[in-house]
């Protein structure tokens, strides 16, 4: 199914006959099929809504470059038009940026709320990190000064795609011009100040060897949030929650349980 939101298509499936309604969101540069093994241990008891985001999977492209308020607006837009509220929540990654300005600027919309593995601390660069990115800035200000040469312009084309192949994480290289300032904006975004105002119990589930959002985040996102509690799949990566699908997925149901 399809819907016309915020200049985009979106697209989405809407699965089970459960009394429950379980809104699920997939992680960057992913769709809503990696969420798919969570569905299936909840289509018996919940409705489960699964967006793929502008920009993922069959959803069209955001009309321009958004951050993450304005993909948190095109799910609360989603959920209002297909009165799916409110709803509990299972996010993942960057879904968890998502997920968490609308429970910080709409808790009406959330009964509870997972995340595993997610993103929305940024992490404090190392020296090294920072040397790296001021080295990138200046090559890249040299490559874009011989673009201003008409018999550089091609040179100058290659080196600028060689620096950022070079500098720039696989998730950035893998996008087109445009989507990569979505992703820019994306990630640029601190959203430490939207924890404390959750208003909903928040399970946070978390591998210890997950390294794109280190188990130090899930625990600070522990003490922000008012009513949170952690739990640690040993050995999980980023994806634990695939990993160990049995496991989460128990956990998980124990916490939704009341809202079937």
């Amino acid at each position: 199914m399809t819907k016309n939101i915020c200049g985009t298509e979106v697209s989405y499936t809407l699965q089970g006959s459960g009394s429950g309604k379980l809104l699920l969101l997939h992680g960057w540069g992913c769709d809503g099929k990696l969420m798919q093994p969570v569905a299936d241990a909840f289509t018996d008891r919940f409705q489960v809504l699964i967006p793929d985001f502008p920009g993922h999977g069959k959803s069209g492209r955001p009309p321009e470059p958004w951050g993450v308020k304005e993909y948190a607006e095109c799910i609360r837009t989603l959920l209002e038009e297909t009165g799916f509220l409110p709803c509990s929540v299972i996010a993942h990654s960057f879904g968890c940026r998502v997920a968490a300005i609308l429970a910080a600027e709409h808790p009406e919309l959330f009964r509870k709320i997972i995340f595993t593995g997610g993103a929305g601390i940024r992490k404090t660069p190392s020296t090294e990190a920072q040397k790296r990115t001021e080295h990138y800035k200046k090559l890249r200000g040299l490559a874009e000064s011989f673009g201003k040469i008409p018999l550089m312009h091609s040179a100058a084309e290659k080196m600028e795609d060689h620096l950022r192949k070079k500098y720039g994480s696989p998730d950035y290289n893998a996008l087109d011009e445009e989507m990569r300032k979505t992703f820019v904006k994306v990630i640029s975004q601190d959203l430490t100040e939207y924890y404390s105002r959750f208003q909903s119990s928040t399970l946070l589930i978390w591998g210890d060897a997950d390294t794109e959002t280190p188990l130090w985040m899930g625990q600070k996102m522990e003490e922000l949030i008012p009513d949170a509690g952690l739990v640690i799949l040993e050995g999980g990566s980023h994806f634990a929650y695939l990993e160990q699908a049995t496991r989460f997925n128990l956990i998980a149901n124990h916490f939704l349980k009341e809202e079937a």
